[in-house]
């Protein structure tokens, strides 16, 4: 198994870990419906779908896409977050590292990257997102969210972030094989000096 270097995860993860609480009081109520509905509107056949919430968290959309009647597995690496989701919805939940995951292959309709790719380490992002498009199944379909910025990398506190601008994050999304369905920035209607979230919709091609 290729198994990467986690130094960087495991005291983004503690953190985590000490705040838990904190982090599900202040996020729970987030709006990310459109997130969501992004992520549903570019999946193609029939519903329901088999999705992976990838940094899960406390569950919040693991519970929102279990109730539109979906499959729906959430993956964290901090265990406090599992134990939340857990308390929340009947869905599976995964304790994984996501700098090591193991997620099967040809496994998901669509995985949902709400707020945590941006965690990966620049190094790490071609084997994390190598991962991630093995386990989709053909079209299936990868959302992500991150804070945006110029290609900066490092400690955020306790986090280890990486803020790609949108160049540098498509170069490393078609690197993977993935292809673009659409990208927009949050919160919506605002001026992009006050929109931190780049939104950003891939999908896996068919084979050749």
């Amino acid at each position: 198994m290729y198994i990467m270097n986690t130094a960087s995860s495991q005291r983004t993860i503690q953190h985590y870990a000490q705040n838990a609480e904190q982090f599900k009081q202040g996020t729970w109520d987030h709006d990310v419906e459109q997130n969501r509905r992004a992520l549903l509107q570019a999946l193609s056949g029939s519903a329901p779908y088999d999705l992976l919430d990838l940094g899960c968290g406390p569950g919040r959309d693991v519970l929102a896409f279990s109730q539109l009647g979906h499959r729906a597995v959430g993956l964290d690496g901090c265990a406090q977050f599992i134990a939340m989701g857990n308390s929340v919805s009947d869905a599976e939940f995964w304790h994984q590292d996501m700098l090591n995951l193991s997620i099967g292959l040809n496994r998901f309709d669509g995985v949902y990257a709400n707020a945590s790719l941006f965690h990966v380490p620049k190094e790490q992002l071609p084997e994390v997102l190598r991962r991630i498009f093995d386990a989709l199944r053909e079209n299936g379909v990868l959302f992500s969210s991150n804070p945006w910025g110029e290609d900066q990398e490092g400690w955020n506190g306790d986090r280890y972030v990486s803020l790609h601008s949108w160049e540098s994050w498509q170069q490393y999304l078609s690197q993977a094989g993935f292809v673009l369905v659409d990208h927009y920035y949050r919160p919506s209607g605002l001026p992009r000096s006050q929109q931190p979230w780049l939104a950003s919709v891939w999908r896996k091609p068919k084979p050749d």
